[in-house]
C-alpha cells in the first residue's frame, strides 16, 4: 500500500536557494524522499528519463520550460504520473492553466510543509488537491460550460453520483472504496464510467467538472 512505501519526489525550481529549501523541509518528513532536483522544465524530463519518481513538485514560472508546460508534457510521456503545481502568485492565468495541462494539484508556496506533505501524498495515491484559497480561480469557467454541467448529474447511477460526489472532493480511488465500503476495482470501473459520460480527458478534468456540476444545483 501507497502509505507503507517512500514516495519519491523530484522537486523543480529555478531558484536554487528555494529548490533548496523545500529539500530540506521533505527532509522532515516521514515517508518522502527527494531523488532529484532541475532548475527547469527540460531538466526535469531529463531526469525523469533517468529515474523512478512518484510525484513531481514545479514551480510554475521558470525559464527554459515552465511548470505548465513540464506538466503538459508530463501527461503526454507519464500519464500516471502526478504533477503538483507550487507558485508564489495565485495568477488565473496560471492557476487554470496548470489544471487545463493536466496538474494533479496547486499550492501556493506559503503552504506549511504539513500541508505540502499532505498534498504530495494525496496525489500519489491518487487524488487531487487544491489549495482552498485559489479553488475558485482553478473552477472558473465560462457561462457556456456552466450551461452545461447540471445535465451532467441526470445521466448518473446512484451508485455513480455517490462516487462522483467523493471524486469531486479529491478522494482516491482507495479513499473511496473506503467510504463506501466496496473493491477498489469496483470504484475504478465507476470512475471509468464518469469519466466517458462527463467526455473528461483525465481524472483532474473529471474533479473539476463534478465539483462545478454539484455546485450549480
Amino acid at each position: 500500500m501507497r502509505e507503507e512505501q517512500m514516495i519519491r519526489v523530484l522537486v523543480v525550481d529555478d531558484h536554487q536557494l528555494l529548490r533548496r529549501g523545500l529539500v530540506m523541509l521533505f527532509g522532515t518528513v516521514q515517508g518522502i524522499e527527494v531523488v532529484a532536483q532541475a532548475a527547469h522544465g527540460a531538466e526535469a524530463l531529463a531526469v525523469l528519463g533517468l529515474l523512478p519518481v512518484d510525484v513531481v513538485v514545479t514551480d510554475a514560472k521558470m525559464p527554459t520550460m515552465d511548470g505548465i508546460e513540464l506538466t503538459r508534457r508530463c501527461q503526454e510521456l507519464y500519464p500516471d504520473l502526478p504533477v503538483l503545481v507550487l507558485t508564489t502568485f495565485d495568477e488565473p492565468h496560471l492557476v487554470q492553466g496548470a489544471i487545463g495541462a493536466g496538474a494533479a494539484g496547486f499550492l501556493l508556496k506559503d503552504a506549511s510543509i504539513e500541508a505540502l506533505a499532505q498534498a504530495v501524498r494525496a496525489v500519489a495515491d491518487g487524488g487531487m488537491v487544491i489549495d482552498p484559497r485559489i479553488a475558485r480561480l482553478a473552477l472558473a469557467s465560462s457561462a457556456d460550460e456552466g450551461a452545461t454541467e447540471a445535465p451532467i448529474l441526470a445521466v448518473l447511477t446512484p451508485t455513480e453520483r455517490e462516487v462522483a460526489v467523493l471524486v469531486s472532493e479529491g478522494l482516491s480511488n482507495r479513499a473511496i472504496a473506503e467510504r463506501m465500503v466496496l473493491a477498489e476495482g469496483t470504484v475504478k470501473n465507476h470512475v471509468s464510467s464518469l469519466l466517458r459520460k462527463c467526455d473528461a480527458p483525465d481524472r483532474t478534468a473529471l474533479a473539476l467538472t463534478l465539483y462545478k456540476a454539484f455546485h450549480s444545483i
